[in-house]
């Protein structure tokens, strides 16, 4: 936690407005982030994702840094244009966009386009004639394993490299600008070289559509880079390295243009959650060493991404000097799905009580978001951004 943080919630505190969980972030570390990327990968465009944390003042200032955006739908685009951002550092990163979102996006200015599929460049081929639009760019999605990522991505996303170059040659045989090659290694990823078969895949598919005399400008690296929760992670500067090494070995002295969409590696250590234990109970006496803690806060709150335990939040309490027994970590809503931690539960102080104050960490990115708008007649997380 900053001192700017923890300054925040004593001044809430004594003010009385400690009326529910709350998330803070702090733009100083999102601003140390967004140096560290910049310096990491200096010639590679950082696209922030808008979707990790869309708060305008933190939008603002990346905008004032230099960041540029990946946006998934014409709402997130509009943010980014009025945080400051013009056009041209805005892309539609989302692979699955009605015909009318793609022309209103074209009508803002917005001329970068990711596709999976034939059917997707159509629709922004008709898009773009029907706006009248000139020189609208796409860069087509691949398949990636994501191997050993916290939270691997599905096969929502992406299509077979093989099939990538076909989607290309589609693409600019309808007049749009066959741009690039994007994949995403998986949210969360520790391994520092796990882009490097993706931008083997990538080669392969410049190679080909070049000997089809199609140029590719562009490799959007994707995400990827973690945030810390309860392990340590590499360094920004690791997987700065590690890629560029990636570059040279698949791509020698003819380096594409980069960018990346870091979106949790940008904004997840720059907040806290403080949330209040409701309840501490048991469910049987043969279970004395396992209790029951539930907050304030729960996976329709803002931790959806505790889902199957994926995450793991680092948790802390005033009490944590003492002793610690096993607990399941739970929250308010009369479903029985918001349950956070069971399979493995988190060691929690024994004298843990009502009323308590609970700090959850690394939780800048995907929360308030993901925060539902009135299941139960709970109201959405709220946000300050300091």
């Amino acid at each position: 936690m900053t001192e700017r943080i923890r300054d925040f919630l004593h001044d809430r505190r004594r003010a009385g407005l400690d009326d529910g969980p709350v998330l803070v972030v702090d733009l100083e570390v999102v601003r140390e982030n967004y140096e560290k990327f910049a310096r990491a990968l200096p010639d590679t465009r950082v696209f922030y994702a808008v979707k990790a944390n869309p708060e305008p003042k933190l939008l603002k200032l990346l905008a004032e840094l230099g960041s540029c955006f990946d946006t998934a739908s014409v709402a997130e685009i509009r943010m980014a244009l009025e945080a400051g951002a013009t056009p041209e550092r805005v892309s539609f990163g989302n692979t699955i966009k009605k015909e009318r979102d793609i022309a209103r996006a074209l009508e803002l200015g917005v001329r970068l386009f990711a596709v999976d599929c034939e059917a997707e460049v159509e629709k922004i081929a008709r898009a773009k004639a029907l706006t009248a639009t000139d020189a609208v760019r796409v860069f087509c999605r691949i398949l990636c394993d994501g191997a050993g990522a916290e939270w691997p991505l599905s096969r929502k996303f992406g299509c077979m490299p093989e099939m990538a170059v076909e989607v290309l040659e589609h693409a600019h045989r309808v007049g749009l600008e066959a741009y690039g090659v994007s994949f995403h290694v998986g949210s969360q990823q520790p391994n520092t070289e796990a882009w490097d078969g993706a931008l083997a895949s990538s080669s392969r598919i410049f190679g080909e559509l070049a000997e089809r005399g199609i140029h590719l400008s562009m490799v959007n690296l994707g995400g990827g880079f973690p945030t810390k929760y309860l392990k340590d992670v590499p360094a920004v500067e690791a997987y700065g390295d590690s890629i560029f090494r990636a570059l040279s070995k698949h791509f020698g002295n003819r380096l594409p243009e980069t960018i990346i969409e870091p979106g949790r590696g940008m904004v997840g250590n720059a907040g806290i959650i403080e949330s209040e234990v409701v309840l501490v109970s048991q469910k049987s006496h043969a279970e004395e060493e396992v209790r029951w803690v539930y907050l304030d806060i729960g996976k329709f709150g803002g931790l959806a991404e505790t889902m199957d335990e994926s995450i793991r939040y680092d948790i802390r309490t005033e009490r944590d000097a003492e002793r610690r027994i096993p607990c399941v970590l739970a929250g308010p809503t009369c479903d029985s799905a918001d349950v956070m931690y069971e399979k493995t539960p988190y060691w929690l102080p024994v004298s843990l009580a009502i009323g308590d104050r609970v700090l959850i960490e690394g939780t800048g990115a995907y929360t308030a978001t993901y925060s539902s708008v009135a299941f139960n007649g709970l109201p959405p997380l709220a946000t300050h951004v300091i």
